[in-house]
């Protein structure tokens, strides 16, 4: 059987053998977004930085014959330590100029010579796999010669729309909570009608941006008045621009025993495989990790793999091919919800893939875990692995963490001004049993607490 990214080249280029430059440009749905009416937004937005430097992701998802475009060099000793665990590694491309608040597709958009690295790639057959396709991924691979191994970026925006995610389960006849979507004030208007009979008998729903992302565009509603609050918002806005186009949908909200990710791959001959399904860890809709492996029973698994091939015949008859991780649930009595939403680029768990592969033995449970850091100076990961030092991953089989993006964890620093900073440290935790993995996993956050604090004094 193939291996995952022999299998997603083929998906994507035709060929398991075509080079591919991968770009990790995370949150591409901020692009997707733009000129969409979802909900009103603050005028206040955080820092873009840890989460652009999320793009090291893709150096363990690329193999030796490809290339990744970087914001940044990886850390050194970071490189060696993957070395040493016998990981195949790309040759990494980075960008002249790095602008912590900008993507990495803008920065290297700006980049002549990159630009022109890129197009002699093409010349050698490669192409330009991002994470996902906008218009910018789309002017990148305009601009440097490099073709697009995914479709146009206005077909992926149109199956990414969580308004397209619910009409598509609909079309299947597959279970989804209660809702309604909206692409005019007068849909919104009905929709919220029909929300207003469920929050009447207690019931809480939940109003979402067809291209919300990572708990953002999401708002919790629990009464009928902050639900006319939030409708009126929308109409004075609609009003004020003489538009009256929206980009949502209103939910009931459920109850949940488990979130679940799965995946599959679309081929472009239009054939799909599943590829797996995970137990995805969430706090507030924002996104913490997997747990591996899922831990449902024959007859979920089952409707899961059923769901994946409904829905990759149908994002292949709409023209889509690649990769596809499905957002799904299981509800207190053990009902599963298979489509929350479609999310038809790579997802947090395709970046996994590989290091499952390579050393996860038959057995073995995983935990894609990140730990959130608080510092004053910045973490080398020499002196990382000093702290983590007998709880690091020794090989295939092993126990241990294995650290698969290090490049977040001091993003947040500046050069120009001292202070404190957030990071994150991202890795795949290996064990032979779920009280091992328990312990590593509370000794690791441990650890990493007191170099936070020593890290503050």
């Amino acid at each position: 059987m193939q291996d995952f990214l022999s299998r997603m080249k083929t998906a994507l280029t035709g060929g398991a053998d075509t080079p591919l430059v991968l770009l990790g440009n995370f949150e591409v749905e901020d692009q997707w977004a733009e000129g969409e009416a979802g909900l009103p937004r603050t005028g206040f937005r955080s820092s873009a930085a840890v989460v652009n430097r999320m793009d090291e992701f893709a150096v363990l998802l690329a193999g030796a014959g490809d290339h990744v475009v970087l914001k940044a060099a990886p850390d050194e000793a970071y490189l060696a330590h993957l070395d040493e665990l016998g990981v195949a590694l790309p040759r990494v491309l980075t960008v002249a100029d790095n602008d912590p608040e900008q993507t990495v597709t803008r920065d290297a958009l700006a980049d002549p010579a990159l630009l022109a690295t890129l197009g002699e790639l093409a010349g050698r057959g490669a192409m330009l796999s991002p994470h996902g396709t906008s218009v910018l991924e789309e002017k990148l691979a305009q601009r440097s010669g490099l073709p697009l191994a995914s479709p146009p970026a206005a077909l992926c925006k149109a199956v990414n729309s969580k308004i397209y995610s619910r009409r598509v389960a609909d079309d299947a006849g597959l279970r989804q909570v209660a809702g309604w979507t909206a692409d005019t004030l007068a849909e919104l208007e009905s929709a919220v009608e029909e929300a207003r009979s469920l929050l009447t008998f207690g019931r809480r729903v939940v109003v979402k941006d067809a291209f919300g992302v990572s708990g953002k565009g999401i708002a919790v509603i629990e009464n009928g008045e902050r639900l006319d609050r939030l409708h009126g918002m929308i109409r004075r806005r609609a009003a004020k621009s003489g538009d009256d186009r929206v980009s949502l949908l209103i939910e009931e909200w459920v109850d949940k025993r488990a979130d679940l990710n799965y995946q599959f791959t679309v081929a472009r001959d239009g054939s799909v495989h599943f590829d797996f399904v995970k137990e995805a860890i969430t706090e507030g809709g924002v996104h913490k990790g997997h747990r591996i492996p899922a831990g449902l029973d024959e007859w979920q698994t089952g409707e899961v793999e059923k769901s994946a091939r409904v829905l990759g015949e149908r994002l292949a008859a709409d023209g889509f091919h690649g990769v596809v991780g499905v957002d799904a649930m299981v509800d207190p009595d053990g009902r599963l919800y298979p489509v929350i939403e479609i999310n038809a680029r790579n997802n947090m768990s395709t970046y996994q893939v590989r290091l499952q592969e390579t050393f996860i033995a038959d057995g073995q449970v995983a935990l894609a875990r990140q730990y959130p850091l608080r510092l004053s100076r910045r973490l080398p990961y020499e002196r990382l692995r000093r702290v983590l030092d007998g709880l690091l991953l020794a090989g295939p089989g092993g126990s241990g963490l294995l650290v698969n993006n290090f490049a977040t964890v001091n993003a947040g620093a500046r050069k120009e001004r001292g202070g404190s900073f957030d990071g994150r440290l991202y890795g795949l935790l290996l064990a032979d049993n779920q009280d091992r993995l328990t312990v590593l996993d509370t000794e690791i956050a441990g650890r990493l607490a007191a170099e936070t604090e020593g890290s503050a004094r």
